[in-house]
């Protein structure tokens, strides 16, 4: 079972790959296969799990800084001060170890994300076919592909049905390929490969049997992702690492001007690098990463108890931004349980005669399931033997009708009648006859007219409406050219009730400032009347024939004011989201091969668990259930991931920054070291505990019915201003200290370790709220974590071993005086938040 991809195998017929292959057409043997997976556990790229946490381990120090710090601290050991090395080194890998293990249990829950919406494929193993992961697929084995379908590996066709599949993703060329067996020179161009199936496609219509031939890395698809392995950054990731980059220079500059000025001054070498190192890792975002990944992992594990699956963890922040919902009425805004309400004739007389013929055609379909074939089989027919079914042209969005052609068995002549059933419009076009209630066949053209305002009065009335019609045929083959002169018989009424709670969920979207847009390709009067039954009363329907005609900036302006989209074509979806994204932050739900493009162009694309491969494979989000109720809390959960995040970066930016900054600045002016590197990196260690907590922390109402949006500007307005509090009652501190107490040394670094590290602890229960501090509620890890904090940093300077981190007992005076200024430092931080974030000169 060794994968070929080296062999150009479209040269070779199958009993060639069957020998070669150890195959045969009942596929492989499940034994067989079993012995292969337990000899090479590294197939299809099951990674060792203590390979992944080694490499995750040591990702949490490859920073330029930390591993320049690692190094400050090994050569200070070398020179005779093991113990200063031996502590820093200590806090340096306890904080390295905490990420780790944060973000080890966010990789767990994307992991387990990812097995739940895992493809699978149809394979024939001991001769019967079965669903199993795509993973598990080998070479030789022989897959069974119907319209919807990813393809797994690179595969030769052994069989197929109007088979067409799209390799837009590897050829470029947007229209469908026709597949069928057979085989080609060696030297045929990718494109021109009729006889092949390609992962990383899809099947767009028909069906197919095809035999593995490659896999992974040997596969085209493979080589290319290699070869390319890059990931797209979303807005919101590029502006967090843009920001996190900006930080990064800002500290360099810093750190190395403060590192000369100390050697200009005559300060120690190494106590001067290593406080310059310090320095920069305590300014540095070195959290961000870890805050946005565990924000974003705790959001999706959320998530998933509300039934929704999140693919890609950035697209939770994509979600909370969303303020347009776009999706097909079927299974949202509808009940998706589609019933045969009732079967007419052409006159809109009940007939069993087309009852008959739509069953049978439902019957013998063998495409992709759909919900009206399903609701068609069970319908009531008069007790009668079922035909011989002797071919079928499968549905696709071209034609939009399904042909299957029976041998009746009817009289002596044994008549074969090709049944035709699909929209109305594609339906009529091939008609030349109708088929009247006393079973006359009259011209259609003398009853073109009645026929068309018989579906609208359907429509208006709310019923989805197909059409069907019959031809008897001589031979025992059909192709679509033979989908001509047929005879009009009748119409299907099918009945797709308004979901109970729509209208709630709809106006629960309201509350979130998110409008509702549907994109149907049903007539303009069902789409009218289910806009009623959601409680729009005068909707604005545009239609699919109109946007023909419409330029790219009318549609613009028109798509804004309409609500529903009808009568819409497959790729006319596409064009519709993409005039919608110059005006909202697009979502779009859909479940079908027609939405694929959709889901692509929206800026957060949006699937359900029992969509078709391709579908969910292009969807950012699955949900587990086809419920709008469900996407809204999905909506809030990405509004509460992007809110805790913002509130690392404000606290960073603020705080964290103006107490490092002060720190630097009286390093100047002092003749020592107002904190040393320990105290600095102890000062980081303490404060990561609740900061890494913010993760799950809270979130405001206020800040939940607001589409979350990066503003580098507030951010950057915050910076100045709070970053310029901080260094105020820093000032004072240090003013208090050595004009006031005249601290000595260690006295001094003392104080201000205490006053630095529990300001940077109390400014969380103050920015994580846009309101005052006592009218939110933080969340329950946040202030058990913080409590710890508080009251480790004050026990410090009594512990025996606190000489050793540069620490002495404080007198209680000095301790109330920090406390003081710690408290004034909160009360006036609250003050001025409320004040800055009602400032709307402070935003974009």
């Amino acid at each position: 079972m060794k994968s070929f991809s080296v062999i150009n195998f479209w040269k070779f017929d199958k009993e060639y790959w069957y020998q070669k292959l150890q195959s045969s057409e009942n596929g492989l043997n499940q034994s067989e296969v079993d012995k292969v997976h337990k000899l090479s556990p590294e197939l299809r790229g099951n990674k060792s799990q203590l390979r992944k946490d080694l490499i995750l381990f040591f990702k949490q120090y490859k920073s330029p800084l930390m591993l320049l710090l690692i190094g400050a601290v090994f050569l200070s050991a070398f020179l005779g001060d093991p113990t200063d090395g031996t502590i820093i080194l200590l806090i340096v890998l306890s904080s390295g170890t905490l990420s780790f293990i944060q973000e080890r249990k966010a990789g767990r829950v994307v992991e387990k994300l990812q097995s739940m919406i895992a493809l699978k494929s149809m394979v024939i193993r001991d001769g019967r076919p079965r669903e199993i992961f795509s993973n598990l697929i080998a070479p030789g084995d022989v897959l069974l592909f119907q319209a919807g379908d990813m393809i797994p590996a690179d595969c030769l066709i052994l069989e197929s049905n109007e088979l067409h599949a799209n390799e837009a993703s590897l050829t470029g060329e947007s229209f469908p390929v026709r597949k069928k067996t057979g085989v080609l020179e060696e030297n045929t161009e990718l494109a021109k490969r009729t006889n092949c199936l390609w992962e990383g496609s899809s099947i767009i219509s028909g069906s197919g049997k095809a035999l593995v031939i490659a896999i992974d890395e040997d596969t085209i698809f493979g080589n290319i992702a290699e070869s390319a392995s890059v990931s797209t950054e979303t807005e919101f990731e590029k502006n967090i690492n843009d920001f996190g980059f900006f930080l990064m220079r800002i500290t360099l500059v810093l750190s190395l001007f403060i590192l000369i000025v100390n050697l200009l001054l005559h300060k120690g070498v190494i106590e001067s690098a290593l406080f310059a190192l310090a320095l920069a890792v305590g300014m540095a975002p070195e959290l961000l990463p870890a805050i946005t990944t565990i924000a974003m992992s705790a959001g999706a594990d959320r998530l998933l108890k509300k039934k929704v699956i999140v693919k890609k963890l950035s697209s939770i922040q994509n979600l909370g931004e969303v303020n347009l919902l776009c999706t097909d009425k079927t299974g949202t805004i509808t009940e998706g349980t589609i019933s045969v309400s009732i079967v007419v004739d052409s006159l809109g007389v009940e007939s069993e005669y087309v009852k008959k013929l739509a069953f049978w055609n439902a019957q013998f379909e063998t495409g992709y399931v759909n919900p009206i074939d399903v609701a068609l089989r069970k319908i009531k027919i008069e007790s009668a033997p079922l035909p011989e079914k002797l071919g079928e042209i499968p549905y696709d969005f071209i034609r939009k009708r399904l042909s299957i052609l029976v041998n009746t068995g009817v009289n002596t002549g044994k008549e074969n009648l090709l049944i035709t059933k699909g929209a109305f419009k594609e339906i009529i076009s091939t008609c030349s006859k109708v088929r009247l209630s006393d079973s006359s066949i009259q011209p259609v053209e003398l009853y073109r007219k009645f026929l068309e305002q018989q579906f609208l009065k359907y429509g208006e009335n709310g019923f989805r409406t197909l059409a069907v019609c019959e031809k008897i045929v001589t031979t025992n083959n059909i192709s679509k050219e033979q989908e001509t002169q047929m005879v009009f018989a009748g119409f299907i009424l099918l009945n797709d009730p308004v979901k109970p709670g729509i209208t709630e969920a709809i106006n629960e979207l309201k509350k979130l400032e998110v409008q509702l847009k549907i994109i149907t390709g049903d007539n303009q009067n069902i789409a009218r009347s289910i806009a009623k039954n959601i409680g729009i009363n005068a909707p604005n329907i545009l239609i699919g024939r109109d946007l023909l005609s419409m330029s790219t900036e009318a549609l613009v302006m028109r798509a804004r004011e309409t609500h529903i989209f009808a009568e819409i074509e497959p790729q006319q979806k596409e064009q519709i989201i993409q005039a919608l994204r110059k005006s909202y932050t697009v979502a779009y739900l859909g479940d079908g091969i027609n939405d694929v493009s959709a889901i692509n162009a929206a800026d957060v694309g949006i699937s359900v668990e029992n969509a078709v491969d391709i579908a969910r494979s292009a969807a950012d989000i699955v949900l587990l259930e086809k419920n709008l109720m469900v996407l809204v809390e999905g909506m809030k959960e990405g509004r509460k991931t992007f809110a805790n995040t913002l509130k690392y970066i404000l606290i960073n930016t603020g705080s964290t920054f103006g107490n490092m900054f002060s720190v630097a600045a009286a390093s100047l002016i002092l003749t020592f070291l107002p904190m040393l590197p320990k105290q600095i990196l102890l000062t980081n260690f303490i404060t990561d505990f609740p900061y890494l907590s913010i993760a799950s922390d809270n979130v405001d109402e206020e800040q939940i019915v607001m589409p979350g949006k990066w503003d580098l500007k507030l951010i950057r307005n915050y910076m100045i201003i709070f970053g310029i509090h901080s260094s105020l009652f820093d000032l004072i501190t240090f003013l208090v200290l050595l004009y006031i107490f005249k601290a000595p040394e260690t006295r001094f670094q003392t104080a201000w370790f205490v006053e630095s590290v529990l300001t940077e602890l109390f400014i969380l229960f103050i920015i994580r709220t846009r309101k005052n501090f006592f009218k939110s509620k933080p969340g329950k890890y946040l202030i058990l974590l913080s409590l710890a904090g508080t009251i480790l940093t004050l026990s410090l300077p009594y512990l025996p071993w606190a000489r050793e981190l540069g620490l002495v007992p404080l007198p209680m005076i000095n301790i109330a005086v920090m406390l003081t200024i710690v408290t004034l430092y909160i009360l006036s931080a609250d003050i001025l938040k409320v004040w800055f974030f009602k400032n709307k000169f402070f935003r974009t």
